[in-house]
């Protein structure tokens, strides 16, 4: 896998953001409201920002970079193109399905988490691995980005609201479009802000708060392939369940805005809700990891 050498600016590329771009600044808000405020002070010193917008901030620039002539080899970095047979067999292999020569979202979580915990990278180099793996995290729970079939969806062309367009398109876009309201288009930050507050709520009061715990039970710093394994795991479960309940065949041409989004929209919510409360928890370790290992509260 290739390393980061230099830090490089963003370049806008719309209509090509996993979760649409709204679902990772949905993630990074969520992850901005748990992680202790050490992790804060540190990302916010290391992203040069001081806002509250330090994550949310660079929740998209792992897919503008991918575009550019520098990041085009972190392409495939994104997913992990699971070989199973949906819906009667789901089920992620590392081995098996992260390219060998090219990487697969497990290893990039891996590798970027590595190059944050390396002390002896310079300050920038550690910023890019930072800004990855708030980018990975959010990747890794989205179903059809640890999904072979038709390229993850982006080979089945359906119909949304009587709209036209693939299925990785519905799960990256359309769903969250429906699901959270107007505002998602117009003013992507302060609607995601509301939907994350939201999903904290729910996180830690709600219809999410019996569950948490449960969501870290896999969170091992000293083991991140297994650690992103297991979440990519349970992302792809929902291929066989609600993503193709009926194989991909049935899936074509459908018209998906009605029962089908009733069925979809509950996971898209727990996912992003999961995938926030993990980036926080992971973010936790690596910034408390490297206190432990300076031997001091200032890094």
């Amino acid at each position: 896998m290739k390393p980061s050498t230099a830090a490089i600016g963003a370049a806008t590329v719309p209509g090509v953001l996993a979760w649409g771009g709204f679902g990772h600044i949905s993630v990074a808000y969520i992850a901005s409201n748990f992680v202790s405020p050490a992790t804060t002070d540190y990302l916010q010193s290391l992203l040069r920002n001081d806002t509250g917008d330090y994550l949310a901030g660079v929740a998209t620039w792992a897919d503008s970079i991918r575009y550019t002539k520098w990041g085009r080899f972190t392409s495939d970095f994104h997913f992990i193109d699971a070989k199973d047979d949906p819906p009667r067999y789901c089920g992620v292999d590392f081995e098996r399905d992260c390219k060998k020569d090219r990487g697969c979202v497990v290893s990039a979580l891996q590798n970027y988490t590595s190059r944050m915990l390396d002390a002896d990278l310079r300050e920038s180099e550690r910023a890019i691995a930072a800004k990855f793996v708030v980018h990975f995290v959010g990747d890794i729970h989205q179903p059809l980005h640890t999904e072979n079939v038709a390229r993850g969806g982006n080979g089945i062309p359906v119909l949304f609201d009587g709209r036209r367009f693939n299925l990785h398109h519905v799960w990256d876009t359309s769903i969250v479009e429906k699901l959270v309201g107007g505002g998602v288009r117009r003013k992507p930050y302060p609607a995601a802000k509301r939907w994350a507050d939201e999903l904290t709520r729910e996180i830690n009061e709600g219809k999410y708060a019996s569950e948490r715990i449960s969501w870290l039970r896999s969170a091992n710093l000293s083991d991140p392939i297994a650690t992103a394994l297991a979440w990519a795991t349970e992302a792809n479960s929902y291929v066989c369940t609600t993503v193709l309940p009926d194989g991909p065949d049935a899936i074509k041409d459908q018209e998906l805005g009605s029962d089908y989004y009733e069925a979809a929209a509950p996971v898209i919510e727990v996912q992003v809700a999961r995938a926030g409360y993990r980036l926080a928890a992971w973010l936790d370790l690596i910034v408390t990891s490297l206190k432990t290992a300076s031997g001091s509260e200032d890094l």
